[in-house]
């Protein structure tokens, strides 16, 4: 078996420290259930979110807060009311890290392949 020279360590770039609002936004089903209402389309009032459902107002605007302190929403006043609407680019960011994240485990499992076929 040849000694070859040992590989460098990948460059591994630092997430965005707002990712990890955005995975724990999502990470509530509450949350979750909210962002999916809102990618449907459109902007929505607390009163249209919290139809048919059991959750109080009070609580869909605890909620609603935390997705916008990740910056998954936010919120539009159109006169005296608050609508809510879905905003992408923090959840596009953290779908790119995610494929970066994909791509890099792709590679140390080929290179984890090609070891245990070598030996």
């Amino acid at each position: 078996m040849q000694n070859s020279p040992p590989e460098p360590e990948p460059v591994v770039p630092e997430p965005p420290a707002q990712l990890a609002n955005v995975f724990f936004a999502l990470g509530d089903s509450t949350r979750l259930r909210l962002v999916a209402v809102l990618c449907a389309g459109g902007a929505f009032s607390i009163t249209q979110l919290t139809a048919n459902t059991d959750i109080s107002r009070q609580a869909v605007t605890k909620h609603l807060q935390v997705l916008a302190d990740a910056g998954l929403v936010k919120d539009l006043r159109i006169g005296r009311e608050r609508l809510w609407q879905f905003d992408p680019t923090q959840l596009e960011e953290a779908r790119r890290t995610l494929e970066v994240i994909g791509r890099q485990w792709e590679a140390a499992l080929a290179k984890l392949k090609a070891f245990a076929e070598e030996g």
